[in-house]
């Protein structure tokens, strides 16, 4: 995904990871800002690489379900953007989780929401 869509992961922590990325001109939509399926990606990867962060090993976190809302338009030429992912909670099958996506000068762009399922090895 990362040769797609470029982005820098942080070293991750317990329940929490932290991307950079910078948006190109090839994901500008007609509007000239960044199409809305490249800032669902992103919550999505940072959410769901910060559900892998609790996982046992063997287990596996497919996402349920992803929401986004947009607060503000990304250009091409914004800089840098820092794209987090956080656990919220992490029970025995289902991991909640919350991204964002802020600017340099910590301007919030979107956020969402997620569920993983935790999927453990079979016998």
């Amino acid at each position: 995904m990362a040769d797609l869509l470029p982005f820098t992961l942080l070293p991750p922590e317990d329940s929490h990871v932290e991307l950079l990325a910078e948006p190109e001109a090839r994901f500008l939509n007609m509007m000239n800002t960044v199409h809305g399926g490249w800032i669902m990606t992103m919550l999505d990867t940072s959410m769901s690489l910060a559900a892998q962060t609790t996982l046992m090993p063997g287990e596996i976190c497919p996402s349920q379900e992803t929401s986004v809302k947009f607060i503000r338009p990304i250009s091409a030429d914004c800089g840098e953007l820092r794209i987090t992912g956080k656990v919220i909670s992490r029970g025995r099958t289902v991991i909640t989780l919350e991204g964002r996506i802020e600017s340099p000068q910590d301007k919030l762009h979107a956020h969402g929401t997620s569920t993983c399922l935790i999927v453990r090895p079979g016998p």
